[in-house]
């Protein structure tokens, strides 16, 4: 037992401090008026007020909603596609199973900028190669790119969809082939029915991630634009604390995106419950 509060103790600290209190002072401060100078100024439900009539908060709300609707799906038909690709072993699936995991564990701040160059305007391939500059410089082409690019960082879900198809008993194709089933009827009725529970709870864990991770490639591609389109709330959130110093605001913000992704993380325990074998 004391061996294993020593072990935990690094990451309970780290929790407390790095989680916890940051998370506990927000609370706090999205009751109040803050400026970062000043001391704070308790004013009740004023934020909350703001927040309903905030034009540019509903619509970074609904580019999140587009990012999640693009990126979502991708990610998750990457992440599949993947392992059913690479679920057998040999020397090939040997090399490629990192591979495919290895954009993911690429700091974002790298993995960002390294897009930024390939999507550069002036002298980026992708755009040379497209004979068009205008995949940054245009909303309908920020709104893409930035989904796609986060397509490649499908680490967590490959290996999950890999354990789940390597779940399958391979009794079960062998029964289909003596039926003369099909391709296509074996990939669609009996692996993707029944690898559907860990994928529903897989997109539903990508739309909570999809929540903050689209903050660096928008801050450092983008900044946000072109013409706000690709203005996130986790963007909108640090602009508002610290572009215009509106620190109680900001954490009004702050909680209420919380909220929203208890409230997911509440319809994902459901679906697990249903899902879960009798």
């Amino acid at each position: 037992m004391r061996r294993t509060i020593a072990l935990a103790t690094p990451y309970l600290t780290g929790l407390v401090l790095l989680i916890a209190l940051p998370a506990a002072a927000a609370s706090v401060l999205a009751f109040t008026e803050f400026s970062g100078v000043q001391p704070p100024r308790f004013t009740g439900a004023d934020n909350l007020r703001r927040l309903a009539g905030d034009r540019a908060l509903w619509r970074s709300v609904g580019n999140t909603a587009i990012y999640i609707v693009l990126a979502v799906p991708l990610r998750l038909a990457a992440a599949t596609a993947f392992a059913l690709l690479l679920q057998r072993h040999t020397r090939t699936t040997a090399v490629a199973r990192p591979v495919a995991y290895l954009p993911t564990v690429v700091p974002d701040v790298a993995y960002a900028l390294l897009w930024l160059w390939l999507l550069n305007p002036l002298y980026g391939p992708i755009a040379a190669s497209l004979g068009s500059a205008g995949i940054l410089t245009e909303p309908w082409g920020a709104r893409i790119a930035l989904p796609v690019l986060g397509a490649f960082q499908i680490g967590e879900a490959f290996v999950v969809a890999l354990a789940a198809r390597r779940s399958i008993s391979p009794s079960i194709y062998e029964a289909a082939a003596v039926d003369g089933a099909s391709p296509w009827f074996t990939f669609s009725r009996l692996t993707l029915r029944l690898m559907a529970p860990v994928l529903a709870l897989l997109a539903l864990r990508d739309v909570i991630l999809s929540l903050q991770v689209n903050f660096v490639p928008a801050l450092l591609m983008t900044q946000g634009g072109p013409r706000y389109a690709t203005t996130y709330v986790p963007l909108y959130v640090y602009q508002t604390a610290f572009r215009y110093f509106r620190l109680g605001y900001a954490s009004t913000i702050a909680l209420t995106m919380f909220l929203l992704t208890v409230a997911i993380v509440f319809v994902q325990y459901r679906i697990a419950r249903r899902w879960r074998p009798a």
